[in-house]
């Protein structure tokens, strides 16, 4: 009989799939991803898995009768404490599953939102974290528990049978949405105002994006010599970072390093995490970071696509792909890919872990974001003070003189610099 220490969760993983359904998400890969999402909560053993094939989805239980009753017995045998299902159930099934299997159950959000809680450090983390828990709760408050369908007493001003505990519930969690709202509509504010105070710096933003656990972190902390925290787990990385480094005595960027895309991400999640993913709208250049060792690495890198899509990152935005643990990929095939990787620009091939191609990847983040440069003389009225302030601020003069009709600059600058110029100036 197997041992497990008390403080250990013992923790089985049930994997649906409709016979119906042709997707990705539907096979044994599914299976080793949310192994590995269970990996990442703490104190958490897995015992085993099993993969239900299944013709239709039962309203009342999820699955048929007869496997319902079937994991029952394997869940007894094996003591299990907790059962993970990669699917998303409602409330009514899971109340009912974990009646006949006497387990607690997660679905794939609550399994997330676990993880999502537990690595949540910063002040804005926490709170989006909050806001997405209580978010997919209020959804699980409709007909989830019979002790919610009781009635409280009113006042007796206007008579009746009062509110439901549902409906009192439904409003205490609404208020509490509406406090984490405008605290972080502040914090929104703020990094707002962090950004502005960026683009006044004339300095490239470089965003590190990619499937969780493909190497975002480890590579952030290459590039910057930081110490973040970056582990071989799925969303070891939860709070966006930002660093200035120096690619080389010429050319200064802002590094900055971001949640991990998922496939199936919880919109609970998805809207709590925007205002951090925005950072990623105001990039100059995007890093997309692939596990290039992974089986399922063409169709993360298509999920990861998805997403960038969804908010809104315009398609003159340049995206350098990065193939990351090539370290981790057969000698032959290794050879194969850095070979494809050397013919494409938009492709570079590396190992974060080993420092393996990281000359190339700074060459080519170079070429992406050293602007060209051209000379150019303005006329600008005496009265116009704010369009001269802008100038200097900016580093772009060269030399200065006035005439009767203003002051003439020489500048040189980029085709940004010129633009942003002329849409302040308008």
């Amino acid at each position: 009989m197997r041992e497990v220490t008390k403080d250990t969760t013992s923790v089985w993983v049930v994997q649906p799939k409709l016979q119906i359904d042709l997707s990705h998400n539907s096979d044994g890969s599914s299976v080793a991803e949310v192994k590995a999402l269970a990996k990442a909560l703490p104190t958490v053993k897995i015992i085993g898995a099993t993969l239900v094939p299944i013709k239709r989805l039962r309203p009342n239980e999820f699955f048929g009768s007869g496997k319902v009753a079937e994991l029952a017995e394997i869940f007894k045998l094996e003591k299990i404490d907790l059962v993970i299902i990669n699917s998303l159930i409602s409330p009514i099934q899971q109340r009912n599953l974990e009646k006949k299997w006497e387990v607690k159950i997660l679905d794939r959000t609550a399994l997330i939102l676990e993880i999502f809680s537990d690595r949540a450090v910063t002040r804005e983390g926490v709170l989006q974290v909050d806001m997405a828990a209580l978010t997919y709760q209020r959804s699980r408050l409709v007909r989830a528990w019979t002790h919610l369908e009781r009635q409280r007493g009113g006042l007796g001003f206007v008579g009746g049978p009062g509110e439901t505990q549902i409906e009192a519930d439904k409003r205490a969690i609404d208020h509490h949405l509406v406090r984490l709202r405008r605290q972080l509509d502040k914090i929104k504010k703020t990094r707002d105002l962090h950004r502005k105070s960026r683009a006044k710096v004339p300095f490239p933003v470089v965003a590190l994006v990619g499937y969780t656990n493909a190497g975002k972190s480890t590579l952030f902390n290459l590039l910057t010599g930081a110490n973040e925290f970056s582990e071989n787990m799925l969303f070891a990385t939860l709070d966006p970072k930002m660093r200035a480094i120096n690619l080389d005595y010429s050319v200064k960027i802002i590094l900055s390093d971001t949640v991990g895309f998922i496939s199936d991400l919880p919109t609970e999640l998805i809207a709590a995490f925007r205002a951090t993913l925005e950072e990623v709208l105001a990039a100059d250049l995007i890093l997309h970071v692939r596990d290039i060792s992974h089986d399922n690495t063409e169709i993360q890198a298509v999920e990861v696509e998805k997403v960038l899509g969804n908010l809104g990152v315009s398609v003159s935005t340049p995206i350098l792909e990065i193939w990351n643990k090539m370290d981790l990929v057969e000698p032959e095939k290794r050879k194969g890919l850095r070979n494809i990787s050397e013919r494409k620009s938009g492709v570079c091939s590396l190992s974060a872990s080993t420092g393996e191609g990281i000359s190339d990847l700074i060459a080519k983040v170079k070429s992406q974001v050293e602007p060209q440069k051209f000379s150019e003389t303005l006329l600008v009225p005496f009265e116009f003070g704010k369009q001269k302030a802008w100038l200097h601020e900016n580093g772009v003069v060269i030399n200065e003189t006035f005439s009767d009709m203003g002051f003439k600059f020489d500048v040189i600058w980029s085709a940004k610099q010129k633009a942003k110029y002329y849409s302040f100036t308008s």
